[in-house]
């Protein structure tokens, strides 16, 4: 057992190492070099489009511009930007978030890219439904003889979207912030008790399809960035004599890598810090991992491009404003240098230090919000990854799976399954981000297309 354990995090530690960051990295300035960063100039479009000024019920397709942007950031939006930027900065100090806003940038061109390609080339599942994603874009795109890619996909989707991580890390949240520190005994039974608790509420929204994931999506997921950015923003205010000197900090320490406690990278610890941000900011967007356009390609649009640019917010919304929010309170509030504590304690370690006696609390509440929000739409991802595989009228089977598997990441230290699942989670970034440059060439076409057609107001 010990031997699968360290084979399984070996497989992780590779998977999510050099070849895939250069791949998501170094594939995305691609993308955005071939785009000639024309997307970035619509950006005050992207939000008129999300605003629903060009919403048509008729066009093909499930759900809104908004409900596709918030299905999307309710699985990105998680433990990666609370839990992930407090692991950058204790290892790598404040220069780590100028990087992971590299990445952010990068990733807003590759989701507008991936999801721009879900319209394109959506298709058709076992049941006639129309359907968006890599899988589909991959079959319909590039042709029949490429289904093995699409079937890596599917394949990595069905373990990759299981939310054992989640809970797990959601489980340990609630037992250190709020059950151990008022005399709860924390063991099996309150473990068991939270997962019961997470497959009820899961349950009621997964079983009710993408309608109501997305719904409740655009309903919690507005509510948890604002309650996030008004907690940082007392974190701030409370400190607010330090926060020009840390934010200048952010800057100068990306090239001095003074607070870097890594392994150099390419010779030199500038490198290891790079490799650092990067790494985090693509592990908290999750651009060119392929989920995103699962939520984007059920999008209601026959613009393509149209849903692209409003993918390409969720990036910008993840990492430039969440993390940034995560990584401010912990610089300003100094606990990344007064404490040992890393991942989630040192961001609690935050909350608690500025606002005494309520701080963590606020900070679970926020945690589980996060959490609960992923929950659902992983499931989506999931199931729809079922269904292009064994045909629609059998993805519900997926849902049951799902919840069984909420109940054993609550109750069990899953080391092993963490690490296989964070491992083929991101293999589905091989198939997508080899098939989006292929095709990158067709997506740039409708992007001028489109634009033309934005300047003689015919769309």
């Amino acid at each position: 057992m010990e031997q699968l354990k360290q084979l399984a995090a070996n497989f992780s530690s590779a998977v999510w190492g050099l070849p895939l960051l250069i791949l998501l990295i170094g594939g995305g300035l691609y993308l955005l070099i071939r785009s000639r960063f024309g997307t970035f100039r619509l950006i005050g479009h992207a939000v008129h489009v999300l605003r629903g000024k060009y919403d048509d019920p008729n066009d093909p397709g499930q759900i809104s511009h908004f409900q596709a942007l918030t299905t999307a950031l309710s699985s990105t939006i998680g433990m990666g930007n609370i839990a992930g930027v407090a692991v950058a900065i204790s290892i790598g100090g404040p220069g780590a978030v100028f990087w992971m806003w590299v990445s952010a940038v990068v990733g807003m061109s590759t989701k507008f890219f991936t999801s721009t390609l879900a319209i394109m080339f959506r298709g058709k599942d076992s049941n006639g439904e129309l359907q968006g994603g890599p899988m589909y874009f991959i079959m319909e795109g590039l042709g029949k003889s490429w289904k093995p890619l699409a079937i890596m996909f599917s394949v990595c989707g069905l373990v990759g979207a299981l939310p054992v991580f989640n809970v797990n890390q959601l489980t340990q949240a609630i037992n250190d912030i709020l059950l151990a520190p008022n005399g709860v005994e924390v063991g099996f039974t309150s473990n068991l008790i939270v997962g019961l608790v997470l497959v009820s509420i899961t349950a009621i929204v997964i079983l009710g399809g993408i309608g109501r994931i997305s719904k409740t999506a655009a309903k919690l997921v507005p509510s948890m960035v604002l309650l996030y950015f008004v907690s940082v923003t007392i974190i701030l205010v409370v400190n607010i004599e330090v926060v020009p000197k840390y934010f200048a900090m952010i800057f100068t320490d990306a090239f001095a890598a003074n607070n870097f406690k890594g392994d150099a990278f390419f010779g030199g610890i500038v490198g290891g810090l790079i490799l650092l941000g990067i790494k985090r900011g693509a592990f908290s967007n999750e651009a060119g991992i392929g989920t995103a356009p699962l939520a984007h390609g059920a999008a209601k649009t026959d613009e393509p491009v149209r849903e692209g640019l409003v993918a390409m917010l969720g990036p910008a919304i993840d990492t430039l404003i969440v993390c940034t929010l995560t990584a401010l309170a912990i610089l300003v509030t100094g606990v990344w240098e007064t404490t040992a504590d890393n991942g989630v304690s040192l961001t609690a370690n935050a909350f608690g230090n500025a606002m005494p006696g309520f701080g963590k609390y606020l900070l679970l509440v926020c945690i589980a919000v996060f959490s609960i929000s992923s929950l659902f739409s992983f499931s989506y991802y999931g199931s729809k990854c079922l269904s292009f595989l064994i045909g629609a009228d059998k993805m519900h089977y997926y849902n049951y799976f799902y919840i069984a598997s909420i109940v054993l990441g609550a109750t069990m230290t899953l080391d092993m399954m963490i690490n296989l699942i964070d491992g083929v989670f991101a293999l589905m970034a091989i198939p997508t981000m080899l098939s989006t440059i292929i095709l990158a060439p067709k997506v740039v076409k409708e992007l001028a297309a489109y634009k033309e057609r934005l300047k003689e107001n015919k769309v």
